[in-house]
């Protein structure tokens, strides 16, 4: 039954995300007081998922590696490329032009792998895609911004590359390995860490909003379309390119969800 339940918390994510987006725009106070556990909050998310996951999800991906490098790939060449061609149909002004250029050309981040657990897409290789994105964003982000936009950007290799290990990999490892240890005495409670994770992305969500609310006051219709365009047009080629390199299903929803989401939380 506890699990029943949790499983349907999980599941309302977007109601979640909605209250606390509302939140911040009307009680941002009340959570800008936690942004200095920001990292804590990304930390458990990924420690959830290690506990609902297993060492053998990772086997397909360790066999064949040359998934992870194509779906990096299609991350890096399609949310650039769009960001580019959409900022030229909108006519966009040029400090705006940038910023879709940029916000395409960053890695994806840890809200993927939940939405791809709740979309029954392969979590372990959207796991890889952000974890592999992100190590190689130092060099491939301000890359494709200059390609794009002619600008460099300075990115800080051993901040970002630590953080990824901080708040991926080890809650990653330490969920798979206490897992791994209990076994089936987590069985009847096993669902109540992707719901934690539910909560702590929804947290996560609402604290941007808050920490943001004045310059959101500023966004115009222009901009809110060029931002559902890059997303809505992410998703579609990230599914096209996941067939494209002979991807099943599975896997070509979850480079679907991975491209179209590369610039969000």
């Amino acid at each position: 039954m506890l699990n029943k339940v949790a499983d349907l918390f999980t599941r309302l994510l977007v109601i979640w995300v909605l209250l606390a987006v509302f939140c911040g725009c009307i009680w941002p106070n009340l959570l800008i007081k936690f942004k200095p556990y920001t990292e804590w909050f990304f930390a458990l998310t990924m420690f959830g998922i290690g506990m609902v996951l297993s060492f053998g999800d990772f086997k397909p991906i360790f066999k064949n590696p040359k998934v992870v490098l194509l779906g990096t790939l299609a991350q890096f060449a399609i949310m650039p490329a769009l960001g580019f061609f959409l900022a030229k149909l909108l006519r966009l002004p040029p400090p705006l032009a940038l910023g879709v250029i940029l916000v395409g050309s960053v890695p994806g981040a840890m809200a993927s792998n939940m939405i791809s657990y709740l979309a029954g897409a392969d979590v372990a290789l959207s796991i890889a895609l952000t974890s592999f994105s992100t190590f190689l964003s130092p060099i491939l982000t301000p890359a494709f911004t200059y390609i794009f936009a002619h600008t460099y950007i300075e990115i800080k290799f051993w901040p970002m590359f630590l953080s990824i290990i901080k708040m991926v990999i080890l809650p990653l490892i330490l969920g798979l390995g206490i897992k791994y240890i209990l076994k089936q005495k987590l069985d009847k409670i096993i669902k109540l860490f992707p719901a934690l994770s539910a909560v702590f992305i929804a947290f996560i969500c609402g604290l941007v909003v808050a920490l943001n609310r004045d310059y959101l006051k500023n966004i115009t219709l222009m901009i809110f379309l060029a931002v559902f365009l890059h997303n809505l047009l992410g998703l579609v080629f990230g599914y096209g390119a996941g067939r494209l390199f002979c991807f099943d299903k599975k896997r070509s929803l979850t480079l679907s969800i991975e491209v179209g989401m590369q610039m969000q939380v």
